[in-house]
């Protein structure tokens, strides 16, 4: 009983920790590149979901994200960079791995992609650095 304790909190003060770091100021700006980006997509009555991933994107590397969706809804995925990264891409992946046909956008360091899932369940986001050096990324999501 004290061990799973003992493991519980070790786990809950990682969690906080990764919950409270402050965001970068270059994570803030490619933060706002996706909002950007996805304000885009408020027109044709997609609403933005509160949360948002944001990390350091490499070449030769990419930044893979799982969520949770659902068939019927449609969803955009916008992801914005700093100015490092030239190029960035945005794909998404079912629970097998197999990559879904999206509709696609791409402007340099901001990249978005949207579907519309058959079947519900967890899927991959992944995100890119096509061209340029490492930089930050900010990836949200749209549905409606």
């Amino acid at each position: 009983m004290k061990r799973r304790l003992s493991i519980f909190l070790a786990v809950f003060v990682l969690a906080a920790n990764i919950c409270v770091r402050a965001q970068t100021n270059t994570e803030v700006e490619a933060r706002k590149a996706a909002l950007d980006l996805a304000g885009a997509f408020t027109n044709d009555g997609f609403k933005i979901r509160d949360g948002h991933w944001c990390g350091t994107i490499k070449p030769h590397d990419h930044a893979l994200i799982a969520v949770n969706l659902y068939a019927g809804n449609q969803y955009w995925f916008s992801a914005g960079a700093t100015e490092q990264a030239k190029k960035i891409a945005v794909r998404v992946y079912d629970e097998s791995g197999k990559q879904v046909t999206t509709e696609g956008y791409n402007a340099g360091e901001k990249a978005a992609a949207g579907f519309s899932p058959t079947n519900s369940g967890q899927y991959f986001v992944s995100v890119d650095l096509v061209e340029g050096q490492e930089g930050s990324f900010c990836l949200v999501y749209s549905y409606k």
